[in-house]
């Protein structure tokens, strides 16, 4: 079997598609911000990057479903933010959300970069959005940029 990886090197012509949740704005806007910027440091200009926002964590995937059965982006980045309260609906909205992100990519064969922070306290958001611990809007644009690149290389419909 070859060795094969993808760079951070976006196929030339592909489009990007940036869902991001409205709840807790100062975490998601941030996320947002970072994933343009780190688009823009790797070539991509900024007419290929759609931004669609929703109301929060839940309603990401349907919309990624959409775009993903439309086939008109490389890659798709999920940007949101859960924070753990004092009920289940933490657990309900940020494990559905993940799983179902997970289910996208799998039927449409699109990455889906699941940057949806789950985290127990605000600060600890803080601390992924820009924080000591970076910011995975970034982070999830680089996975992204890197297995769009990477599918270029796969045969398609065939095992490698």
């Amino acid at each position: 079997m070859p060795h094969l990886e993808g760079d951070l090197r976006s196929p030339p012509g592909a489009r990007y598609a940036i869902i991001a949740s409205r709840w807790n704005p100062r975490i998601t806007d941030s996320l947002v911000a970072a994933s343009r910027v780190a688009f823009s440091n790797h070539g991509v200009d900024d007419g290929a990057i759609d931004v669609i926002r929703v109301p929060g964590a839940w309603e990401i995937p349907v919309v990624a479903a959409r775009l993903a059965s439309r086939g008109g982006h490389a890659a798709i980045i999920a940007l949101g933010c859960v924070v753990r309260g004092d009920t289940r609906h933490y657990e309900q909205v940020a494990d559905g959300c993940s799983d179902a992100l997970m289910q996208v990519a799998l039927d449409s064969g699109i990455p889906v970069a699941n940057g949806v922070l789950a985290v127990d306290r605000f600060e600890d958001a803080q601390a992924r959005a820009g924080g000591s611990h970076g910011n995975k809007g970034e982070e999830a644009t680089l996975v992204a940029i890197e297995m769009a690149h990477l599918l270029t290389q796969l045969p398609a419909g065939a095992d490698v």
